[in-house]
């Protein structure tokens, strides 16, 4: 099997750990263990159940305490319908390693994490892109996806909020995606890592397996639950589906760790402590973000409305593998090309990390802009 280089990830490879300040990082401000075991308001008790916690094999399917838990993040979900993975990265590659077969259509959003049309094209399926545009805030057209999927159209892959440009799908445009893939009995896989830090309200958007007889939603706890080094995700779907998802997560799976499933129930059974954490932090940094935008002319962007991440479009005449590399050399702030989602003379800014970080490395981008 050939599969496309993944643009994103080795940019990240690359540079993430050498930068001085970080704006490509799309976690919200991670946590420290310590600071999980004061947030989970009995530091003692936890410690006790990793001090029992034996390191051999867990549960297969993910332990019935986490599942419940990860259920309990949907509104019409149960623990049957969650099977727990090696993060949302391998969430999203056994729902396309067990739907999509050589000759599927396949139709998918970009830009969007790469996974959701490179895998399907290595697997011989024929892949329809529906492109977001700016000028349509970065949201599908869904008369142009109505007009992608066809009667032998197997599945169509979303990614909501979006990444990388932090646009939100609502329930109305979810229910008329389910309306065009019920018209030819599609699945939807929706990524949803991404949820729970929408910009208003209580920071949750409606999730495609609440809504769709055939919705897939996967998640993990990297991105508002701060949590990244658990590497622990899921995949709520149909009861049916995750068995057969099961049978190819026997090849590379097993089981998650049993300190990463007790570490990601302690998280769980305080979301909304940390969740409002994640929200006030990238509410608070958003605003400093786009204040920036704002005050430059050299400058443009859709302002996110949920997410990590911003796609900010640069007047300068230089591609955007340069613009960064140029930027890292001189300044040490990392942010991603937009080249890697395949979308040139943008950068993607993580804006949720440490806000001084934010301030510092924003600086800086101006300084370089005005260089330029």
């Amino acid at each position: 099997m050939r599969i496309r280089e993944f643009a994103v990830e080795q940019w990240m490879n690359e540079y993430e750990e050498t930068c001085r300040h970080n704006l490509a990082e799309t976690c919200v401000r991670s946590l420290t263990a310590g600071e999980l075991l004061e947030m989970s308001g009995r530091r003692e008790d936890v410690l006790a159940e990793l001090a029992a916690t034996q390191l051999t094999y867990g549960p297969i399917p993910g332990s019935p305490r986490l599942r419940e838990l990860v259920a309990g993040l949907y509104a019409n979900q149960g623990a049957d319908n969650v099977l727990i993975t090696h993060g949302a990265i391998g969430a999203n590659a056994l729902v396309h390693t067990t739907l999509v077969d050589p000759g599927d259509h396949v139709v998918a959003v970009v830009p969007t994490y790469q996974q959701h049309y490179s895998i399907p094209d290595s697997y011989g399926a024929r892949v329809s892109l529906l492109r977001l545009r700016a000028e349509h805030g970065w949201l599908p057209d869904l008369d142009e996806l109505d007009r992608l999927v066809t009667p032998d159209t197997k599945l169509i892959a979303v990614n909501n909020p979006n990444n990388p440009t932090g646009a939100l799908i609502d329930e109305a445009g979810l229910a008329r995606i389910v309306a065009i893939a019920d018209r030819v009995g599609a699945w939807v896989l929706c990524d949803e890592v991404y949820r729970g830090v929408d910009q208003g309200g209580d920071g949750f958007t409606a999730s495609i397996a609440d809504l769709y007889e055939r919705g897939i939603s996967t998640g993990s706890m990297s991105k508002p639950f701060s949590l990244a080094g658990l590497r622990l995700g899921w995949i709520v779907a149909p009861a049916d589906l995750l068995r057969a998802v099961a049978t190819h997560r026997d090849y590379n799976t097993i089981s998650v760790g049993r300190v990463d499933d007790l570490l990601a129930c302690v998280a769980l059974e305080q979301k909304d402590a940390i969740l409002g954490r994640a929200r006030r932090i990238t509410r608070t940094n958003l605003s400093i973000l786009d204040e920036w935008v704002r005050g430059r002319a050299d400058v443009d962007y859709v302002k996110p409305t949920s997410g990590t991440t911003a796609l900010v479009r640069y007047h300068a005449p230089i591609g955007s593998y340069e613009f960064c590399t140029r930027l890292l050399e001189r300044t040490g702030v990392m942010v991603t090309p937009g080249a890697a989602f395949d979308i040139e003379h943008t950068i993607r800014i993580g804006y949720a990390d440490d806000t001084d970080t934010l301030r510092t490395g924003l600086k800086l981008i101006g300084q370089f802009l005005d260089e330029l």
